[in-house]
């Protein structure tokens, strides 16, 4: 009887946390603004059983001459009289369950420079009358309907890369007694896609787990350099792509 009333109450506690729940994806972290293009479009879906609601947060990220990120906060009434920003239409987005929505991303400005934005797609509790236009009771309502105690939803942050309209695509491999130094001597980002350290050949051969890496203008990247072993990868440079592999 005990065992009965045990299985009982843990059926029950697994039914209550078993509540409805958003469940956003923004698919690809990194995207890019291709020279002579000004927009892009970025799909939100969500997976779970609930209406998600999302607001989008648009940071620029700027290095400093020590090479560290800063974000900051983009100046909305200067974006909104044509200033140089990236911007979302729409910034705010009802996704509903098992459904997806889209928002544009527009950048207007300059195109001398390349120039670094972060976009945070951030699930939220809505509240009454806010941008979402939502009632007292609908607002309720959708609290009441989500799982007990969720009051952190996870969101994503997208990096976007805006390449500048005369791009110019410069990647130079420099080799030293101990390492392949690869430099950044353009004026865009370079993508060092698929980088695995190999040894050995054929069946036995044995790779390092695929990374990919955003090497910004002017930055270096080092890679070991060692014997029986190689590097492979392919330089990713706006629409074009070779494989590179450098051994000792």
């Amino acid at each position: 009887m005990k065992r009965l009333l045990l299985l009982v109450a843990t059926a029950a506690m697994a039914g209550a946390v078993h509540a409805a729940a958003p469940n956003i994806h923004v698919g690809a972290m990194f995207e890019y603004v291709e020279p002579g293009r000004s927009t892009l479009l970025k799909r939100v879906r969500n997976s779970g059983d609930a209406t998600a609601f999302v607001r989008v947060q648009i940071t620029e990220v700027r290095y400093g001459s020590d090479g560290r990120p800063a974000e900051v906060e983009i100046d909305t009434a200067q974006a909104a009289g044509g200033g140089t920003s990236l911007v979302s239409s729409p910034s705010r987005l009802i996704v509903p369950a098992n459904g997806q929505q889209a928002t544009r991303l527009l950048y207007q400005g300059d195109r001398e420079q390349e120039r670094y934005y972060r976009v945070r797609f951030v699930p939220v509790l809505p509240q009454s009358l806010d941008e979402f236009a939502l009632s007292d009771a609908e607002s309720a309502d959708y609290r009441d309907g989500l799982s007990a105690g969720v009051n952190v939803l996870t969101g994503y942050g997208v990096f976007v890369i805006v390449h500048p309209d005369q791009a110019h695509y410069d990647l130079r491999t420099e080799a030293a007694d101990d390492h392949f130094l690869l430099r950044n001597a353009g004026n865009t980002t370079v993508v060092l896609d698929d980088m695995r350290e190999c040894t050995g050949s054929g069946r036995i051969e044995q790779c390092s787990e695929p990374r990919k890496v955003h090497l910004l203008p002017q930055r270096t990247h080092l890679l070991a350099r060692r014997a029986g072993y190689q590097h492979r990868f392919e330089v990713v440079e706006g629409d074009v792509r070779r494989a590179i592999q450098l051994s000792l």
